[in-house]
């Protein structure tokens, strides 16, 4: 049996990536005559599982290294973009999915206003971001660690729930609803795993993309940390056990938030 992509290895042990990809799972539903714009595909692992949904898809990214090391993964309908013009004519998209993405650019009102213009009337959208706030404690420690805002690649902490909502009104979009994931525990576990791999692991002299450097960028590096990634890969599963207590704390606040709403 061939050996997995590197990408959907790395996707297999992210916890972040496993809850996002169960809800999406649950949640999308697309139809074989959808046009569906994945805006920020970053190396395509996200891409990859929701093309097993019907529809014609195009990933899209600031990034040619991104869309390089997407290419070896999902095949064809792949474009570099500009957040503040996105390549597409007005109202030609049923759906926009933009997850991680509004976070790392430098003018997100402007890019919720394109991503406007060019859904179809009734067009969904949906984005998942970063929370932010008060009670957020990790978002005051990472700081502390080494990890700014520019090591993942953001431009901005995260939002707030009423945040999203006001630049939804502001676009022309209407909110419908929002999940809230990353509990507490999967969120501390992967601030350690990212300290743990910017200090020790990544490149000296690393390119910086536009979604940061805190996994492995492309096959190449990849290959070079395998021997670490196998280390963690065999106390991934009692790591993974220790994070669903996360269930159990009904009361905490998600550190990330996925958001649905329509073009009117």
């Amino acid at each position: 049996m061939p050996e997995k992509h590197w990408q959907l290895q790395i996707a297999e042990k992210s916890l972040k990536k496993r809850e996002k990809l169960r809800l999406l799972d649950k949640y999308v539903q697309t139809s074989f005559s959808d046009k569906i714009l994945d805006l920020g595909c970053a190396q395509g692992i996200i891409s990859y599982y929701l093309r097993k949904k019907p529809g014609l898809w195009i990933s899209a990214d600031l990034d040619a290294e991104n869309l390089h090391s997407a290419g070896e993964l999902i095949p064809g309908g792949l474009i570099q973009v500009d957040e503040a013009s996105l390549p597409f004519l007005s109202q030609s998209l049923d759906k926009v999915i933009s997850l991680d993405f509004l976070e790392h650019i430098d003018d997100d009102k402007l890019c919720l206003k394109e991503i406007h213009r060019i859904l179809k009337p009734g067009g969904r959208f949906l984005l998942a971001v970063p929370r932010t706030g008060r009670l957020f404690v990790l978002h005051r420690l990472r700081p502390h660690l080494g990890m700014t805002l520019d090591i993942y690649g953001h431009k901005r902490e995260g939002y707030t729930l009423k945040d999203i909502k006001q630049k939804l009104k502001d676009s022309g979009m209407t909110f419908i609803k929002h999940r809230r994931f990353s509990g507490f525990l999967t969120e501390a576990v992967e601030l350690l795993l990212n300290v743990v791999y910017t200090r020790f692991l990544a490149p000296k002299h690393k390119k910086m993309l536009r979604d940061g450097h805190i996994r492995p960028a492309d096959a190449e590096e990849f290959r070079s940390r395998k021997k670490a990634l196998q280390i963690y890969s065999l106390i991934h599963p009692f790591i993974w056990i220790f994070t669903r207590i996360d269930r159990l704390l009904f009361f905490q606040r998600g550190y990330s938030l996925m958001v649905w709403a329509e073009k009117k």
